[in-house]
């Protein structure tokens, strides 16, 4: 169990990610898109076609992974800021995807045990407080055999790149970039380890910047 100051510590830090993602909200999808060109590549469309039967999409943002999934698939999706999962639920509506949109908060999913055949997440464990919490509750929600796919930036292993993206972690506005606080050096594959997960896929492109993984429970 985490103690009193943690949980408190976490509380803060989620509440305040909310705020700066209703407020960056607008701008998401500009902005965004410029990361993805040059960064991701296929990434999204890589990450969506792995998901299969029941899928639940973790900070599911403006939903632009939506266009990408197979429309045999199950799609429920949680996000944490009420502004993002808005433009979800409109991206969705012109789609003429059937989605079951949810707010909530990654760090305590609601949804009961063994829910989904496929979690997906992009480039949302970097934002989120408590990574570890969140991909601890991506098991849980996952029957047995199930899997998750991730996709999303960590640590360099190469320093002039790490030192770089500790530069953006501490002053992002220093380096031109205005947007919610997003930790660019965090590492996914001891959690997903830690979590009970087997590792299937790992693959790193962009300097070891970009990860994408498959993980079995």
């Amino acid at each position: 169990m985490r103690d009193r100051h943690h949980a408190g510590s976490t509380g803060d830090s989620t509440a305040r990610i909310r705020q700066d993602y209703d407020a960056y909200a607008a701008r998401y999808d500009r902005e965004t898109s410029v990361y993805e060109r040059t960064m991701l590549g296929d990434g999204r469309g890589w990450a969506c076609s792995q998901a299969r039967g029941d899928v639940l999409e973790v900070a599911i943002g403006t939903g632009r992974n939506l266009p990408f999934y197979p429309r045999s698939a199950r799609l429920s999706g949680i996000e944490l800021s009420p502004a993002m999962l808005a433009r979800a639920r409109a991206r969705a509506g012109d789609l003429g995807r059937d989605v079951q949109l949810v707010e909530g908060d990654a760090q305590a999913l609601p949804f009961r045990d063994a829910a989904f055949d496929t979690v997906v997440c992009t480039l949302g464990l970097s934002s989120i407080p408590d990574d570890r919490a969140a991909v601890v509750e991506m098991h849980r929600v996952l029957r047995r055999g199930g899997h998750v796919v991730l996709l999303g930036h960590v640590a360099s292993p190469y320093r002039p790149l790490r030192t770089w993206q500790r530069l953006l972690e501490r002053f992002p506005a220093v380096v031109g970039v205005r947007r919610p606080a997003d930790r660019q050096t965090r590492q996914v594959v001891p959690l997903l380890d830690a979590a009970g997960f087997t590792v299937l896929y790992r693959r790193r492109t962009r300097g070891g910047i970009v990860e994408r993984v498959t993980a079995a429970k």
